[in-house]
């Protein structure tokens, strides 16, 4: 059964719960007014506006279409009309507690990247400010990829529905790979390794990329991403750091050395301009990024290699770990207490829960099903890609959702992207192994984290 919520909002408890968020100057008037707001009492059918805040306009077309679908077929008690607001990710949820400690303008739909929701799991600020989706998704949880619920969940509630099931695949720009003598099918990142250093040494190319810029979320992100892979993970269920590990140790010093010896490449920003020189040049001709990354990150960069490229499931690592890993997402919630709550619920049930909004999600967005038995949907299957080359992206998908990593998320990942990014970039210099770099992260963390909540 889904945990009663509180019965209202404290200004005083948000102030507490949402000392993430800074000065008070960032918050403007938010400070000043009401104490507590009362549940609103809910309308339950009919004609309603909603306010729906995201990062990516995107998603407010996606939805609008989703709700039209919902109401031509008569499955809806509801009219939705949406009011959309487009703000940066980690302003979203900065303006969302910002608004509840102002006792109103909270969004009644909010698009929750999963970067910035662990400031939502401080204390119980998921508990005061989001409508739990246990209830709401009973009939089909079963159906609903763990490793997609366990990130927006806390306590055994889930608080957001996934956007996707971004797996992360490796990219390879197959002409590239022939000139260069490589293998597009060797099993293990060991033999990768070794291949890819000799067609370094011989033809000036890269087999992947890490971040080194200051986005340090996306400093941690290139490591996650082989962490996870190896069977490791940032934090357990628990919240509790576990990075220096022997996984952790094996993905980092295969990291540094492709770094070290040339093969891995370095860049500022995944989507910006470094990537795209590298990608344009022909320097970097392969590497390991999530399954939007063709959308976001090749195709904008670099639209005249259409039909160059190709995915195919992660290398292994010899000694353990699985063939697929997993990075980004956005969850979308309702918030609670407030008239529109059940309107909320329900769109976000219409829009992420039925099977044929799950397949127009990937035909329309290229974001993947979160329901499993989706990917044995023969359209899907069927679906030949025309950047890479007419393959049936797919049927890889499918053959590697069941080996992907849960994870957890932490309140605590925002101190771990500080502290974990600085070391990483001394691992790859060679002045830290990457067991003392991970060793030290740690230390550093607990540091961090003791001293925040002294």
């Amino acid at each position: 059964m889904t945990p009663p919520p509180p019965s209202g909002l404290s200004r005083r408890r948000l102030l507490g719960l949402g000392g993430g968020l800074g000065a008070a100057g960032l918050l403007g008037g938010a400070l000043s007014g009401c104490t507590t707001a009362a549940d609103a009492e809910p309308v339950t059918s009919g004609s309603v506006d909603l306010s729906f805040w995201t990062h990516d306009d995107a998603y407010v077309e996606y939805f609008r279409t989703a709700a039209e679908n919902a109401m031509a077929a008569g499955d809806a008690p509801f009219r939705w009309r949406l009011d959309p607001t487009r703000a940066g990710a980690t302003d979203i949820v900065t303006k969302a507690i910002a608004q509840a400690i102002a006792g109103g303008g909270t969004p009644d739909v909010a698009g929750l990247e999963i970067g910035a929701f662990p400031r939502m799991l401080r204390g119980d600020l998921a508990t005061e400010l989001l409508q739990p989706l246990n209830d709401a998704v009973a009939d089909v949880r079963d159906d609903l990829l763990t490793v997609r619920t366990a990130p927006f969940s806390k306590d055994g509630t889930l608080y957001a529905l996934d956007s996707d099931a971004p797996l992360v695949v490796y990219y390879y720009r197959e002409p590239s790979f022939g000139e260069a003598g490589l293998p597009d099918d060797l099993g293990t990142w060991e033999e990768l390794a070794e291949a890819g250093a000799e067609a370094h040494r011989r033809h000036d190319v890269c087999i992947g990329a890490v971040t080194v810029g200051s986005e340090l979320g996306q400093v941690v992100q290139s490591f996650d991403m082989l962490l996870m892979q190896r069977g490791g993970a940032l934090f357990d269920e628990d919240g509790n750091l576990t990075i220096d590990s022997a996984e952790g140790e094996a993905a980092l010093t295969f990291m540094a050395r492709g770094v070290q010896e040339g093969w891995i490449a370095t860049v500022a920003d995944p989507m910006g301009p470094s990537m795209q020189a590298a990608l344009k040049s022909g320097q970097v001709i392969g590497l390991w990024m999530a399954t939007w990354y063709k959308i976001y990150g090749l195709v904008p960069n670099v639209p005249e290699q259409s039909g160059q490229w190709r995915i195919r499931p992660l290398p292994a690592f010899r000694d353990g770990g699985s063939r697929t890993s997993f990075t980004g997402g956005t969850g979308f919630a309702a918030f609670r207490g407030k008239e529109n709550t059940l309107a909320a619920v329900e769109l976000i049930k219409a829009g992420y829960l039925t099977p044929e909004e799950q397949v127009r999600r990937f035909l329309d967005l290229g974001y993947l099903p979160t329901r499993r038995s989706v990917y044995d949907n023969e359209e899907l299957l069927r679906t030949e890609d025309e950047y890479c080359g007419g393959q049936r992206m797919f049927e890889i998908y499918r053959g590697i959702i069941d080996e992907a990593p849960v994870f957890s998320l932490s309140a605590d990942k925002p101190v771990l992207d500080t502290v974990l990014s600085g070391h990483l970039l001394r691992a790859y210099r060679g002045d830290q192994s990457p067991r003392e770099a991970l060793r030290r992260a740690t230390e550093d963390f607990h540091g961090q984290t003791r001293s925040s909540r002294s």
